[in-house]
């Protein structure tokens, strides 16, 4: 067989892209100097990349291109990336890292890799010093080093370490991050040593961009240690394929590496330094390099190496010798094919001669195997000329153009003139001189003249039908049959046909079908292949031209179905004459290759027949078929194909027996099969040979749905495979069903709802069956794309929730999920988008507010720090009336305040009464702090705008005049200066605490010239937000040298908020220098201001948080008890308060464990708090005098002040013992119960007993009157009982002031102590004991409700003063607001806005009142409504700091606690909320809850509903929440209870997607917002009136106005209750009730009855089928009738058989049936009832005298089919109504029916045969099973 010569199509001239772009940024200026690299890639590489390549990229070439520190990435003649590096490239590459889904592309420099994903985030890892090159490898980047460095570039002067420009902050982060106690570990901070130590590797691997590169290991001499030797150079290394090619510049050797993982014996360090500190002997993993070959003899490097395949697909690895003018090729033979585990190779394989050869994908282009496309060899010959070799076999010749114009579809414009010159003068400058860049198919070829042409070795068009066939042959047929295949297809033969100017996709098939009669030419069989003689008739002309060719292969046309007719060929059954004699050894060789061809096309057949797409090419290979198997005598097949194309009964008349009974396999007979017997182990039996080969793709499609079939059908599997020998893939997820086991394969596999669309609509249902059933129950840890197969579209987006909780700093895998999720889910999910976050302030104001929520224009128009909080989701939660606009009118401070003037008032009134007013506005920066938590998210681009604090007042009596406050006693500022800090933290905790990507240069930018206030608490709220663990080093130590006092205190406690509980040693020491007790003697003298040390040694508290550090224990206790340094001793009480509490948050909840001191620490503990002389105690004692000099006025004497020490103790013993139950120190903490006892202690510190001994003893605070009276010792209750009896019988040794003043106090510390037990849980007990306590301490300041405190007792205001009753108020308010925290209850609202409205001239009402109902206000509302409080004991702790029941009387009073501190309530909130968002709108909706809480002490396990938008209880009690009511698709989300805090965003196994809950609405019901009642959801009886209306009788006008009207209905009714436009589309098209006679009628109520179906039962996916089916049968009966046209294939009858087995599996038990039938029964069985009477019924028309079917008579006893073509008439009839009469009953063909009479015609007795009634129907029965009873007994009648 001679070669082929094709000639190669030429693209266009080539020139790197870059240079292109180069030009056009440089203009008219000097050209770029220095050398330029750049590489050809494919698509394929970067495929994930979807969101930056356009569709027109997909399939070109990409190109890098590097010319000194600038890159660029280009395809299709268009940018798509451009990178600037900080200094000179060496080398660029794409790879694969870790989990990281997206290639990132990799960037060498000098010291560094860069590593960019395609968003430009990078990360700059340090490599070892003299990497010289990269290359991919299957599990990441390979480094190689070189001996010598003077050869790489010269570094650029910016240092290889520095950000890139244009970068984002990602790379940054682990810098800035000077702080980060594990900081030292990151590869960002790594650095490489000095060049005089010794580095132990010469190459590295780099797994992850989060690691440090590892030494790659080589297995010598039975030892793994790590490679050092620099001469071993890598020419090549596969992304795909662990294979490494090496070649040793001492030893002259190429060597092939494989590369694994292994276990080893760390016997010398692993790392790259000798000097790094590892423990020997350890087992570590590590990267192995295994040598499988290596050359004999010695070579030079080899200037090329590459993969190739063999025409078996063996991977080849080639290498290109120039100077020896030779390709070498290694056969890489495998000993484990699954495994991949390769044998010793001993020698090349074979040699060609050639000066150059490149990879290319040309024979095979669909076909991949482990992921590597299958690469065919272009070699070019030191002759010059060009070849095309698969393995080690030449295919073809491949020539260029002579001259322009022969270049076939391309522009002379592609060529310059100066090409044209060439090719004119000498055309010998064209011959080819070398080959280079090739991808896939395209390839540069250099000519001798130096023109460089992107050339491509592949024509388009290309038949696809051709391409599947061939990767089909590729796979199925034996080597040499196949080697043979490719050399026809490719010689010399082709060569005219393939050059042709009309070249095409029919061409192309035209020449395969050439080929495979060529091959049935040289087959000596029963149907002989003859050249027909050419006619001159102008009949013959008309039949051999072009417009009949494109005619008959368009059957829809005619009504035919043709086989192609291909020119000079025709299969002849009657002659037996050839046109060429061959051997009997190639006639062998020839039906043993079409044996083969037909066995692998007639799989790829029934593959086709499988996919509705492929169905216009069933005709073509059903045509070759029949001829291939008419040519071998396969009678069965051809009456197969027959069948299914009747039209092909025009050249096969006649079917000539014959002794081979092999039987086509039908994939659709083989799965109604399946539905109708279940699966067993013969289920192979029936299946193409094919379809069971490990690893076969051509035949992909098919494969998938019998595995589907066999899961759905409980068959067994072992492993991955079947036990047909299928092979399936299961995704992750609990299975408990074969439908869900079915769901996951489907997962997979990656086939999703457009793969099943493509399936015929009978075989499609068991899948849709299989979803159906999962869709009501599906497991929680299933994927999205699962979720969105069984139309969960809500758990989709949830599950998408979890998955980009991604701990890598390469945000993509949300990404790639994503876009997995859509393309499983389109065309139907059309509104599947997940929620966009608003960015900034700009993007609220958007939001579509409703006006009941709209405060007044004026204020509108003002920027409060509250404008973005009315959105959707608040909307839906408080839309029902003003309460948000009314807690922004009331925590508004940007706006003057209303002044009511009375008549006659001069300004020192105004001035009096603004002054009581502005200490209410400067303590609304606490509530509205509360208020906005957490709210928006900022730009980094935008400065935060911190709202002004206005304290001047308008007058509306007095034409708003303005009133400004004037202090003399000093300067306003000092006044509102702390006010101005609260007011920049409430500005600050409006950002989210995870906030992405905040940024320290963000955070310096807000940073103003001189530091104020307002910039301090904005750091602090920054700090409570975890965002200034990003700061540096350098940022802190110029925040705390400026000398700001409140600067100093917001960065300190922010910085130990961030870093809580982490001991972090550079923030310990940065706090310690703030405490001057705690300097050693020579440390010089500092002054520091006491608010700063306060903040200072509670800042140590929260950074050694719950860890019982020892030595910060012994500190702290000091602190508490230190003697004063000055005279202030309110300054003294705040430092010693502090320091207790200091001491609780270091030993948290840890006093029963604290190490080593417990009981000593608990003993000087309560020294402090009773009183007794100052211990001495050598354990505390340090190696230096703690203690400060006194140089106060103030001495000290030697015992404790104990109105310092004791409120300190106290908290300190209530945090350390805090849920212990410790009854042994709750009972020192008890309440005095005599009257001497209360002598020794003051009322206020018996509040902080209270608290303390309730926290100790958690679990027994219970919210009722009686654990509130039983905290009340005796004494008390009797003082109580003569102070409410008013009696003046009191003993004379009765102190009653001091009973009824602690009795309130200890009322006060219950109400405090129920607040925190119950804090965020709304629990209503809690929340009406603690409004009607609310309401007594008011009423006893101000009688408001007599009749509300009737139970309490009266008169505490004759013994208790104004400011206590004030204090017990407030906190009894804050006690109520933590437990209703974020809900908005309007009864407690009411309650506090009225205590806000309360202005006492006198003075009796402070600042710090003010303060408690702001903060109140705030609780109420906290965050929005999305945030409320936890009671973990970090949560707890900061509660009660924040809480702590000393409240300031004016804006700067610090004296006894540090204002600032009131802001740590932060760390106590959680984001519980959650709200429902419907999946197809993507709006904001009601759900009903039903949640589950775990049994506790106070309650059993509890049931109860909430309605959506609320609050979730704690994870400690949380068990189960449950999406009820019948509107909405249910979920059920089981938890276990656990005392970790609430999830953040960053934790990807937040089953609540960070506060939202996907749900989706059922078709057919309104939502609760549009229907509250349901009343609106009575689907079926508005259809059923709609269609009775369509029916209703009238004439004329009225008619058409009716029909309209009932068509505007169905319309509207179908947009009401679904959002699907196909839906909305078939109501107006199919439903239209305007059609006139009675088919289309009946046509439109079936539309009707089946859209109703579709929508109540929500399976719109059902209408196809329903219609397909529906039409189908109805065109037969028309066809019956005459009175249409029938189609030309039987296929559709199949389709419904599928479909009637289904039913059948229903019934029978085979398919579980709980949730209904998918599609009804009886339709079904009414649609096979029809086929039946049609069939019957032209049966009838077809009868002889002797009652026989003729045509089935003619068929069986002579096998003749009926002419197609009844005569006397132009109509189609016998024949087609006899193949669907055959396949409808399931009829074997007739040398199977007549080899069973036969045999029973032996086997009974003749007069028994010939009775009347039948009695061989049995025995036919068992000889011919699966045949329907109806056709046996016609069977029986053709035989007599």
């Amino acid at each position: 067989m001679g070669v082929g010569v094709r000639t190669l199509t030429v693209l266009k001239q080539f020139e790197p892209f870059g240079l292109t772009v180069e030009a056009s940024d440089n203009g008219d200026e000097k050209p770029f100097e220095g050398e330029y690299k750049y590489s050809l890639f494919d698509s394929q590489l970067i495929r994930s990349n979807e969101d930056i390549i356009s569709a027109s990229c997909n399939d070109c070439d990409h190109e890098l291109f590097i010319r000194g520190k600038h890159l660029v990435w280009s395809s299709s003649s268009q940018v798509l990336r451009r990178y600037t590096a900080p200094s000179t490239i060496i080398k660029a590459s794409w790879c694969h890292m870790g989990s990281i889904p997206e290639p990132l592309l990799c960037i060498l420099h000098l010291d560094s890799l860069l590593t960019y994903t395609s968003s430009g985030d990078m990360v700059s890892i340090p490599t070892p010093p003299g990497t010289a090159s990269i290359w991919p490898v299957p599990c990441g980047l390979l480094l190689e080093r070189v001996a010598d460095r003077n050869y790489l570039p010269s570094s650029a002067s910016s240092s290889p370490g520095q950000s890139m420009p244009g970068a984002r902050e990602l790379g940054r982060v682990s810098r800035e991050s000077s702080l980060t106690p594990f900081n030292s570990h990151s590869p960002s901070n790594f650095r490489w040593p000095a060049h005089d130590r010794q580095v132990i590797s010469s190459h590295y691997i780099l797994k992850d961009t989060l690691e440090e590169p590892q030494a790659l290991l080589v297995e010598e001499r039975g030892k793994t240690l790590p490679i050092n030797d620099p001469h071993e150079q890598i020419l090549w290394t596969s992304e795909v394929v662990p294979y490494i090619v090496s070649y040793h510049k001492g030893n002259m050797r190429h060597s092939l590496w494989y590369l694994k993982t292994v276990n080893y014996n760390m016997e010398t360090p692993s790392t790259f330094i000798v000097h790094n500190v590892v423990s020997l002997g350890e087992q570590t993993k590590g990267l192995c390099l295994q040598r499988i070959w290596q050359d004999r003899g010695l070579q030079p490097v080899a200037n090329q190496v590459f993969f190739a395949t063999d025409e078996d697909g063996v991977p080849l690895i080639c290498f290109m010798l120039k100077d020896k003018k030779c390709l070498l090729s290694l056969r890489l033979h495998s000993r484990e094919r699954e495994q991949d585990i390769l044998t010793e190779l001993t020698d090349i394989s074979w040699r060609i001669p050639a000066i150059d050869a490149a990879p290319v994908v040309v024979t095979r282009p669909r076909l991949k195997r482990q992921g590597m496309h299958q690469f065919d060899l272009l070699i070019l010959a030191p002759d010059g000329e060009l070849f095309l070799y698969v393995g080690r076999h030449c295919l073809c010749k491949y020539i260029l153009p002579r001259s322009v114009l022969d270049v076939p579809n391309i522009p002379v414009s592609h060529f310059n003139q100066h090409m044209k010159d060439v090719v004119l003068e000498d055309e010998n400058k064209f011959d080819i001189a070398g080959l280079s860049d090739a991808v896939r198919g395209r390839i540069n070829c250099i000519t001798a003249s130096g023109e460089v042409l992107r050339c491509t070795l592949r024509a388009d068009p290309v038949s696809s039908v051709m391409e599947d066939c061939i990767n089909a042959l590729s796979e199925g047929l034996s080597p040499s049959v196949f080697l043979f295949f490719l050399k026809s297809l490719w010689g010399q033969d082709c060569r005219l046909s393939l050059s042709e100017t009309n070249f095409g996709v029919d061409s192309e098939w035209e020449i395969f079908s050439r080929l495979m009669m060529e091959w049935m030419r040289n087959v000596n069989n029963v149907y002989p292949v003859q050249v027909e003689a050419k006619k001159n008739s102008a009949w013959d002309f008309l039949l051999c031209s072009k417009m009949h060719m494109d005619y008959v292969k368009n059957p829809s046309l005619t009504g035919l179905s043709l086989p192609p007719v291909v020119p000079g060929l025709k299969i002849s059954p009657q002659s037996a004459q050839t046109t060429a004699k061959v051997s009997t050894d190639n006639i062998s060789f020839y039906e043993k290759g079409l044996v083969e061809v037909l066995d692998t096309l007639h799989a790829v057949y029934e593959d086709y027949k499988l996919d509705i797409l492929h169905k216009q090419d069933l005709h073509l290979l059903a045509s070759l078929l029949s001829n291939i198997a008419a040519c071998l005598g396969e009678a069965n097949y051809v009456d197969y194909y027959v069948r299914d194309f009747p039209g092909f009964s025009l050249h096969f008349p006649v079917l000539r027996r014959a002794s081979n009974l092999k039987n086509p396999p039908n994939l659709l007979q083989w799965l109604q099969n399946r539905l109708k017997y279940g699966c067993s182990s013969k289920d192979r039996e029936g299946l193409p040979s094919l379809l069971c080969k490990e690893g076969i793709m051509s035949v992909d499609w098919s494969r998938k749905v019998v595995a589907f079939y066999c899961l759905l059908l409980g068959s067994e599997s072992t492993g991955k495979h079947l036990v047909s020998g299928i092979s399936f893939n299961v995704a992750s997820g609990t299975v408990n069903s074969p439908e869900q086991w079915t769901v996951l394969s489907m997962v997979a596999e990656g086939f999703g709802l457009p793969q099943l669309d493509r399936l015929p609509c009978g075989v499609s249902l068991p899948l849709r069956h299989a979803l159906d059933r999962c869709r009501e129950s599906v497991p929680f840890d299933w994927p999205a794309p699962a979720y969105v197969l069984v139309g969960r579209e809500d758990l989709a987006l949830t599950a998408i929730g979890r998955s980009t909780a991604e701990r890598s700093p390469h945000k993509v895998q949300s990404v790639s999920n994503y876009l997995n999720l859509i393309s499983m889910s389109a065309p139907y999910t059309l509104h599947l988008h997940p929620l966009i976050v608003p960015s900034s302030t700009t993007d609220l104001e958007a939001t579509v507010v409703s006006g009941k929520q709209r405060v007044d224009s004026a204020a509108e128009s003002v920027v409060d720090g509250m404008e973005h909080m009315f959105n959707p989701s608040t909307q839906l939660r408080f839309g029902r009336d003003l309460r948000l606009s009314e807690v922004r009118r009331l925590l508004c401070t940007a706006t003057p305040v209303v002044i009511h003037a009375v008549h006659g008032a001069v300004d020192e009134d105004h001035q009096a009464y603004l002054m009581h007013l502005t200490q209410r506005t400067t303590a609304q920066p606490f509530g509205r702090g509360a208020f906005t938590l957490a709210t928006t998210w900022t730009l980094l681009t935008e400065a935060l705008t911190i709202p002004t604090l206005e304290v001047c007042g308008r007058v509306p009596s007095m034409r708003n005049m303005i009133v400004h406050l004037s202090n003399p006693t000093g300067n306003i500022g000092d006044i509102i200066s702390w006010s101005e800090f609260h007011n920049g933290v409430a500005a600050g905790l409006r950002i989210a605490p995870h906030q992405a990507r905040m940024s320290r240069t963000w955070i310096t930018y807000n940073k103003p010239e001189e530091p104020n206030f307002s910039h301090a608490g904005f750091l602090m709220a920054l700090g409570l937000h975890g965002h200034l663990r990003i700061l540096a080093r350098s940022d802190i130590f110029e925040y705390l040298t400026q000398t700001h006092e409140a600067t100093m205190i917001g960065t300190m406690l922010g910085l130990a908020a961030s870093h809580k509980g982490t001991m972090h040693p550079t923030i310990s020491k940065m706090l310690y220098v703030h405490i001057p007790s705690r300097h050693p003697p020579s440390f010089p003298e500092l002054e520091l201001p006491t608010h700063v040390q306060s903040a200072a040694i509670l800042a140590v508290g929260l950074l050694y948080q719950e860890s019982t550090h020892p030595m910060t224990m012994k500190i702290l206790l000091d602190e508490i008890g230190r003697r004063s340094g000055g005279d202030n001793v309110l300054e003294r009480e705040r430092y010693a308060i502090a320091a207790g509490l200091a001491l609780g948050l270091v030993t948290l909840g840890r006093g029963n464990d604290a190490s080593g001191f417990a009981e000593t620490l608990v003993n000087r503990l309560f020294q402090y708090m009773s009183g007794s002389i100052e211990p001495q105690n050598e354990s505390f004692s340090m190696e230096y005098s703690l203690e400060t000099p006194s140089i106060g006025q103030v001495m000290d004497g030697s015992f404790v002040n104990l109105d310092v020490t004791a409120p300190a103790a106290t908290v300190a013993l209530a945090l350390m013992f805090l849920k212990s139950e410790c009854e042994a120190v709750a009972s020192r903490l008890s309440v005095p119960d005599t009257h001497y006892g209360l002598q020794f202690v003051r009322p206020d510190f018996i509040l902080l007993r209270v608290v303390a001994r309730n926290m100790i003893l958690w679990e027994r605070i219970n919210p009722s009157e009686s654990w509130i009276q039983s905290q009340i010792p005796d004494i008390m209750k009797e003082g109580v009982r003569i102070m409410a009896d008013n009696s003046d019988d009191i003993p004379g040794n009765v102190d009653m002031e001091a009973i009824i003043q602690s009795f309130a106090n200890i009322v006060c510390g219950t109400c405090l102590s129920i607040g925190l037990r119950y804090a965020g849980t709304a629990n209503a007990d809690a929340q009406e004991l603690l409004y009607s306590y609310s309401i007594y301490f008011l009423n006893e300041i101000k009688p408001v409700a007599a009749s509300s405190i009737a139970r309490h007792p009266k008169g505490l205001s004759k013994y208790v003063d104004r400011a206590t009753l004030e204090t017990c108020l407030s906190v009894t308010i804050l006690s109520l607001s933590l437990v209703m925290a974020g809900t908005g209850h309007l009864g407690t609202f009411k309650l506090l806005r009225y205590l806000r409205s309360r202005i006492d001239l006198h003075g009796h009402t402070k600042y710090g009142n003010h303060m408690a109902v702001s903060m109140a206000i705030g609780f109420l509302f906290l965050g929005g409504g999305r945030c409320t409080f936890s009671t973990n004991k970090g949560a707890i702790a900061a509660l009660l700091i924040s809480l702590y029941p000393v409240f300031p009387t004016k804006p700067n009073d610090n004296n006894t606690h540090l204002q600032a501190f009131r802001h740590l309530y932060v760390l106590a909130t959680e984001t519980r909320y959650v709200q429902a968002v419907d999946v197809d709108t993507g709006r904001d909706v009601y759900i009903p809850l039903e949640i589950t809480i775990k049994e506790t002490t106070n309650h059993s396990e509890t049931t109860y509903c909430q309605v959506t938008p609320c609050t979730l209880p704690e994870r400690s009690i949380l068990k189960r929440v449950q999406v009820c009511g019948p509107r909405y698709w249910p979920q059920d989300i089981q938890l276990s209870p656990t005392d970790d805090p609430w999830w953040g965003p960053a934790d990807k196994d937040d089953p609540f997607s960070g506060g939202v809950l996907y749900v989706k609405r059922k078709v057919g019901v309104c939502s609760y917002a549009d229907d509250p009642t349901g009343c609106q959801s009575l689907l079926s009886r508005v259809m059923h009136k709609v269609s009775d209306r369509s029916k209703g009788s009238g004439t004329g006008t009225n008619i058409s106005k009716s029909c309209g009207s009932a068509l505007s209905k169905v319309d509207q009714l179908v947009s009401t209750f679904s959002a699907d436009p196909s839906l909305q589309a078939f109501a107006q098209l199919c439903c239209d009730v305007t059609w006139k006679n009675r088919t289309e009628n009946e046509f439109q109520e079936f539309c009707v009855q089946v859209l109703f179906e579709c929508v109540s039962a929500d399976r719109p996916a059902l209408l196809q089928t329903y219609l397909y089916l529906f039409t189908t049968v109805g065109s037969l009966a028309e066809y019956a009738s005459s009175q249409g046209i029938m189609c030309n294939d039987t296929l559709a009858l199949s389709n419904l058989q599928v479909a009637v087995a289904y039913s059948g599996a229903l019934v029978s038990g085979k398919l579980q049936n709980a949730s209904g039938e998918l599609i009804q029964s009886t339709f079904l069985a009414t649609l096979a009832k029809r086929v039946e009477d049609i069939l019957n019924y032209w049966r009838c028309l077809r009868m002889d005298g002797d009652n026989r079917y003729i045509d089935l008579a003619d068929y069986l006893l002579n096998g003749k089919w009926p002419s197609l073509v009844e005569p006397n008439q132009n109509r189609i009839q016998p024949g087609m109504f006899l193949a669907i009469y055959l396949r409808w009953y399931d009829m074997p063909p007739p040398p199977v029916v007549n080899l069973a009479m036969q045999r029973l015609t032996e086997c009974l007795p003749r007069c028994l045969a010939s009775s009347k009634d039948h009695p061989r129907m049995p025995f036919l029965a068992s000889m011919l099973p699966g045949t329907h009873v109806r056709a046996l007994a016609h069977i029986d009648e053709c035989y007599p």
